[in-house]
């Protein structure tokens, strides 16, 4: 009789034989010793800008602005750009590790054909990157949160469903940045990051709302996955919520769909060849 243990057999449906293995716990695992040993202060750095955002120009400027419209509702200009911020806070979080870092280890450290040569498939890396790019983003919109609660800018009980919709926003960020990462070639490539989410957080309703623009110019930020995250964490942490939520979810269900089915993809093909 034997005493060793068994690994536990994961049943992985026909149509994804080849691509998943069913282990992406392995690789989440060992993204987190990682990050228990040498990246925690680097992850803590990203979640205070929005937080000085806040600081200087909610609890600051605000208190010139004054309210801001928002369906038809006066919401204080703190609490206005304060779900904003939280947004931003779960993208970059997303962004920067699915990005930054994954190109790192896919060019240089070639740390995922170590991956693919073991038991792992090319959808258990990209879900197993994807997840923790998902816990950086998580990490900072909790934070964030409670930042806003203590400062008394959350208007809603709704703004407990703030958090989950943040994974859902750092959840679509995160399977796109890896899907693009996987096309970069050198570092220089990052900075094409850095130039699309720059007017993404300047335009999409972060600061002001998106009737301040002309009706074409509103039209392509309404295109902008970040105005679909602002608008729909402001309207939890407000309670104004709007039948445009359920667009909202679909618009960061297309994003999670794509992004991960282009990475598991451009995995398979660059490293199983």
């Amino acid at each position: 009789m034997s005493t060793g243990t068994q690994p536990r057999q994961v049943r992985v449906p026909q149509a994804l034989r080849g691509v998943y293995r069913g282990n992406t716990r392995s690789v989440v695992a060992r993204g987190m010793r990682v990050v228990a040993r040498n990246n925690y202060l680097v992850i803590l750095s990203g979640f205070f800008e929005p937080v000085f955002y806040l600081l200087s120009m909610g609890l600051g400027l605000g208190t010139l602005i004054g309210a801001v419209e928002f369906y038809g509702h006066d919401v204080p200009y703190a609490a206005y750009i304060a779900p904003a911020l939280m947004a931003v806070s779960a993208m970059n979080g997303a962004l920067y590790d699915s990005t930054t870092n994954v190109f790192f280890r896919m060019r240089y450290g070639k740390l995922y054909e170590q991956m693919l040569s073991t038991s792992l498939g090319p959808m258990d890396v990209a879900l197993g990157e994807i997840f923790m790019a998902l816990f950086r983003g998580l990490l900072y919109a909790c934070g964030f949160m409670v930042v806003t609660t203590l400062l008394g800018l959350n208007l809603s009980w709704t703004a407990l469903l703030a958090i989950p919709a943040a994974l859902v926003v750092a959840f679509g960020f995160a399977s796109v940045g890896l899907a693009a990462t996987s096309y970069m070639k050198s570092f220089q490539h990052l900075d094409i990051v850095f130039f699309v989410m720059l007017p993404m957080f300047l335009l999409s309703a972060t600061f002001f709302p998106i009737t301040v623009y002309p009706e074409a110019v509103q039209w392509v930020i309404m295109a902008f996955p970040l105005w679909h995250a602002v608008d729909m964490i402001r309207q939890l942490t407000t309670g104004l919520i709007q039948p445009s939520m359920w667009a909202h979810v679909g618009y960061f269900g297309v994003m999670i769909l794509v992004g991960t089915t282009v990475a598991t993809k451009r995995l398979k093909a660059l490293f199983l060849r």
